[in-house]
């Protein structure tokens, strides 16, 4: 059986039913980060046998070992230093990059010179994001538990407008996306290029929706990070009314998905829902959705 060696030290993040943990390695020298991919069994979600599912277990492993983002503009991959793969997942070994996360307008405008790459030639870029998390969200019943709460009626008039969204934005230029522009994933910089890390996601979906994802985490709103994406965005690509609807239908959805998420799991306890909402597991989820709320309000 794989295991860690003992003088690792584990670091927090690797979220994902397939990550089996992050470490820091010191004895590498210089230091090294070592990130643990558990292969699926019988008992998981088929999907994540799926290469172009956005769960797919191996994604992280196929963009290190091909090394499609080692040289693209915008975003670029933390150097791979090996892969190894046995019976039970994949080893990965990235180098160590000393933390000095960018600024979020910085990232807006990587983002957007990175959809204009043109995407790899490989078969398991990511593909229909939003709408596979919508799909899952569906299979469980919908928003079940925000019709519980003040917001039930503008939940249930944007749930019945998904399919509507979803082909809004399908019909959107396609690029090339990581899928998970979160600030942890973009631990430096170099020159014009964010160094990144996690390509578990990384796939095409519609023009501004890695824009909507780094609004859900970014201090600035979404209109202020727009006119940084634009700006890093390849003439002609799209227009920014495209990439505002991109990026207003991806962080709408994700959000209020989150927001389901956490209000289901506080509602499996004692008490009444409504004395959860300032709950810390909940509060901070509910803060990203209101702040998203003129734009909710514009998809109706």
């Amino acid at each position: 059986m794989w295991r860690p060696d003992d003088g690792w030290e584990a670091l927090r993040g690797g979220r994902g039913p397939s990550t089996g943990g992050v470490w820091l390695d010191r004895t590498t020298t210089p230091p090294s980060v070592v990130k643990r991919l558990v292969a699926p069994g019988p008992d998981d979600p088929e999907e994540l046998a799926v290469p172009t599912h956005d769960a797919w277990w191996r994604r992280s492993a196929a963009v290190a070992a091909s090394g499609v983002v080692d040289g693209t503009t915008g975003l670029r991959s933390v150097p791979v230093l090996d892969v190894t793969e046995d019976a039970e997942g994949v080893t990965l070994r990235h180098a160590y990059v000393a933390p000095d996360p960018p600024p979020a307008l910085y990232l807006a405008s990587r983002l957007g010179a990175f959809a204009g790459c043109a995407p790899p030639a490989v078969p398991w870029l990511a593909r229909g994001q939003l709408a596979g998390r919508l799909s899952r969200v569906e299979w469980r019943g919908g928003w079940t538990t925000l019709q519980r709460t003040s917001l039930a009626d503008l939940a249930d008039r944007l749930w019945q407008r998904r399919r509507h969204h979803l082909a809004g934005i399908d019909a959107l230029p396609q690029v090339l996306q990581h899928g998970d522009p979160v600030p942890g994933n973009f631990p430096a910089r170099d020159g014009d290029t964010a160094l990144t890390l996690d390509w578990s996601t990384l796939g095409t979906g519609p023009v501004g929706g890695d824009l909507g994802y780094l609004a859900l985490s970014a201090p600035e709103s979404l209109e202020v990070l727009l006119d940084a994406y634009v700006a890093g965005l390849p003439t002609d690509l799209a227009s920014p009314a495209e990439v505002l609807y991109g990026a207003r239908v991806t962080a709408v959805y994700t959000i209020v998905n989150r927001a389901e998420w956490v209000l289901a799991r506080a509602a499996a306890g004692e008490g009444a829902l409504a004395g959860k909402f300032r709950h810390p597991s909940v509060a901070p989820t509910l803060r990203v959705l209101q702040r998203q709320y003129a734009h909710l309000e514009a998809l109706l």
